[in-house]
């Protein structure tokens, strides 16, 4: 039996901006929700020019969107989500499953799986204040993933919109196998609607998975688009990805970027997309090291013309973790 669960395109910091976020829309369907990457208040409770930016309604125009908020204090996760509500977002997403040291040593992200307690205490203040709906990104535990039960525990007590879990710990970070048996067994364990998100990275792994899990509800993706972006719509049944159609999706998100930023925040952004579509050609270690250490645009363009032009497209393009 054939089953289609809704896509979201999980947040990724410094890759998946608006820039990004118009760019893939305009070439690929398939997307339900885009998540845009974190904003971080600080005590002086204001957003950054950037953060302003990348949640502006007028950037996101056309899309569904969702905007994430990574933080330990309540009053400031309160403070953005009255924001985002005034700009017209009725749902927010709080990220706790981060597991970037600088931000778990500051008990953010991930950090607050440490202490449940806290947490529990956080999500009190936030759930009886809040003027939108809450869905929550989290990781299984920061150490064990034992520690997930009484987590799952805390999550029950609240009206969470949707449950987006991520079954690996803080300490495993991306790598190892995501520990899928955590997250079936939340079937049996709570009624909040539940998002898988970890490692789907071809059409028929997220077909199979939604067979399999049928207590899910929509499947977050985050290196899989970013290495195939036409994987939502190759699951959903359009077309697959083609050389043709990844290239026209680079050279417009490049062109998009040289217009928005300046050369060595365009070579920044465009060296983590040819890291991640290399993946989808046979062999390409030459041409990715070269646009991996361009230091000018002139150089990229040669790196990824020769990507283009002189390699074959996978039979299966997806990400791979020789990237």
């Amino acid at each position: 039996m054939s089953v289609s669960l809704p896509i979201y395109f999980a947040p990724m910091e410094g890759v998946t901006d608006a820039v990004y976020r118009r760019v893939h829309h305009a070439h690929f369907m398939g997307i339900d929700k885009y998540f845009i990457p974190f904003i971080s208040p600080t005590q002086n409770l204001v957003l950054t020019p950037r953060e302003r930016n990348n949640v502006s309604p007028e950037v996101n125009a056309g899309l569904r969107v969702v905007p994430q908020v990574l933080t330990k204090k309540a009053d400031h996760f309160l403070w953005a989500a009255q924001l985002l509500h005034d700009m017209g977002y009725d749902e927010i997403n709080l990220n706790i499953g981060c597991p970037s040291g600088t931000v778990t040593a500051k008990g953010k992200g991930a950090g607050m799986l440490l202490r449940p307690d806290d947490l529990d205490a956080f999500l009190g203040e936030v759930f009886a204040h809040t003027p939108a709906r809450i869905s929550i990104k989290t990781r299984i535990g920061f150490f064990s993933p034992d520690e997930f039960d009484a987590l799952l525990a805390v999550f029950n007590r609240y009206p969470v919109h949707e449950l987006i879990i991520h079954p690996r710990t803080r300490e495993q970070y991306y790598k190892g196998t995501p520990h899928r048996d955590v997250y079936a067994a939340c079937r049996e364990k709570t009624r909040l609607p539940l998002i898988y998100n970890g490692d789907l990275f071809t059409a028929d792994a997220c077909r199979t998975f939604a067979v399999n899990h049928p207590e899910t509800r929509a499947l977050m993706l985050g290196r899989g688009m970013l290495a195939n972006p036409a994987l939502a719509q190759t699951y959903a049944g359009g077309a697959p990805l083609t050389r043709e159609s990844l290239k026209a999706f680079h050279d417009d998100l490049f062109a998009a970027y040289r217009e928005a930023y300046h050369t060595s925040a365009v070579l920044g952004r465009m060296r983590e997309v040819a890291k991640n579509i290399a993946c989808c050609f046979e062999g390409a270690d030459k041409p990715l090291k070269a646009a991996r250490k361009a230091s000018s645009i002139a150089v990229y363009e040669d790196a990824m013309e020769r990507l283009f032009g002189d390699y074959a497209l996978s039979a299966n393009p997806c990400f791979s973790e020789r990237s």
